[in-house]
């Protein structure tokens, strides 16, 4: 990533969590990762005082209290909190995810790979997207 800005990763699963932390330290990423379980954990850290937002939202669709589309559904309808680009990064290859959301304005979504190799690949492509990708200054 461009941005010294943490990656924000919403996810419930431990394993997916340690696997995400090892491939971006492979990687060489050096931006702070700040992991919550639901999307109610997270939304109370893009909103707590003092918390930098995330320049990138990685998210998992399944998980307990506030799942990824219902989190979706208020993070796009929040002035300060829509611009954040949000990749799902999930289990679930069910086609009405997917439309909800791209629906609710995803920059990508992504079936997680149980395969460690192609899991790296994938956060790799995630991260020269996020690199290459040019943005509104100030954000």
């Amino acid at each position: 990533m461009r941005s010294s800005k943490p990656i924000l990763l919403v996810d419930d699963d431990s394993v997916d969590a340690m696997t995400v932390k090892r491939a971006l330290k492979e990687l060489r990423l050096t931006n702070p990762l700040v992991r919550k379980i639901d999307g109610e954990e997270a939304l109370e850290y893009l909103r707590g005082e003092g918390n930098d937002l995330p320049c990138l939202i990685l998210l998992d669709l399944n998980m307990p209290k506030m799942n990824g589309i219902e989190f979706l559904r208020v993070v796009k309808t929040d002035r300060s909190l829509k611009k954040i680009p949000v990749v799902v990064l999930t289990a679930s290859e069910q086609e009405s995810d997917k439309i909800d959301s791209f629906a609710l304005s995803v920059a990508g979504y992504m079936a997680k790979p149980t395969d460690y190799k192609k899991f790296v690949e994938t956060i790799k492509m995630i991260d020269l997207y996020w690199t290459l990708s040019e943005l509104p200054s100030g954000d």
